[in-house]
């Protein structure tokens, strides 16, 4: 039975979010990635950039020993080539028989047959963190909703109810993106409302924060506070290479920067969090 998280307050949340961050520079958790080919080298450096330890291991027959050893698991449906489908299948199973904290992305779900199949398949394999934009969280909830591809035409509001009863009928924390991201297990729900619009404008930069969420899962065990961390952390690195960037391109290497150079007492000082019972 998952235990109901310790969050009482944005500060309090801001505080575990930098002793967390700590956490990851100090474990360097090792996050296993099945992710879309399009974005998998960024993803794989943010979380170096992180201080986690990257692993893109994605085929079937070593997919799931892998995720048995890894310290967390990625499972982003964007590309779904060859034999990844099984790969992922293999993964989520292992790492739910390990204890190994997976996130998911269900990306474009709900528009899209196949994956949508696959991402209501891998839910029984108990994923510790659900992922996704607005259009994409309605859909797997079983809401009629559709997104446009990866894009949403929900707004996060409209998709809080899905969110959180699907956190609650999983036992489960999911984390709904928008301009404030909203995470919820069900109980407690957090608003992050840093980031900057450049970061819908890099292809990746939603499915790497689902290598992060996977990171900081890795290194605490109250699965709520470790997703808004993480997207807290996100976030604030995403401001803070806004001030250099002079558009996408150059913004994409500042936040791989600002992610390495952010320090847990500005992510204390500079998270703008909400904490609703």
């Amino acid at each position: 039975m998952r235990q109901p998280s310790s969050l009482t307050s944005a500060t309090a949340l801001a505080d575990a979010s930098a002793a967390l961050l700590d956490a990851v520079r100090n474990q360097a958790p090792l996050v296993q990635c099945l992710t879309n080919h399009v974005v998998s080298g960024f993803t794989a450096n943010v979380l170096l950039a992180l201080g986690a330890a990257p692993a893109m291991v994605d085929i079937p027959d070593e997919a799931g020993p892998f995720a048995s050893v890894a310290s967390g698991v990625l499972i982003n449906l964007g590309t779904l080539g060859g034999r990844q489908p099984e790969a992922m299948r293999e993964a989520a199973a292992a790492a739910h028989a390990a204890g190994t904290p997976w996130v998911l992305d269900p990306v474009a779900i709900g528009a899209l047959p196949v994956r949508t199949g696959l991402a209501h398949e891998l839910l029984a394999d108990g994923p510790a963190v659900i992922r996704g934009n607005a259009s994409e969280i309605a859909a797997l909830s079983g809401s009629d909703a559709t997104g446009r591809g990866v894009d949403a035409t929900l707004s996060v509001d409209a998709a809080s109810d899905s969110a959180a009863g699907l956190a609650t009928r999983l036992e489960a924390v999911v984390a709904v993106s928008g301009p404030v991201d909203l995470i919820t297990d069900g109980k407690t729900t957090v608003r992050v409302a840093n980031g900057h619009e450049l970061l819908t404008r890099v292809t990746g930069a939603g499915c790497a924060l689902g290598a992060v969420m996977a990171a900081f899962a890795a290194v605490g065990d109250d699965r709520l506070l470790s997703t808004a961390a993480a997207s807290c952390a996100y976030a604030v690195a995403a401001e803070d290479a806004a001030l250099t960037a002079s558009g996408p391109g150059s913004f994409a290497v500042a936040l791989l920067d600002a992610l390495a150079g952010l320090s847990p007492d500005a992510l204390a000082e500079r998270a703008r969090l909400e904490v609703a019972r």
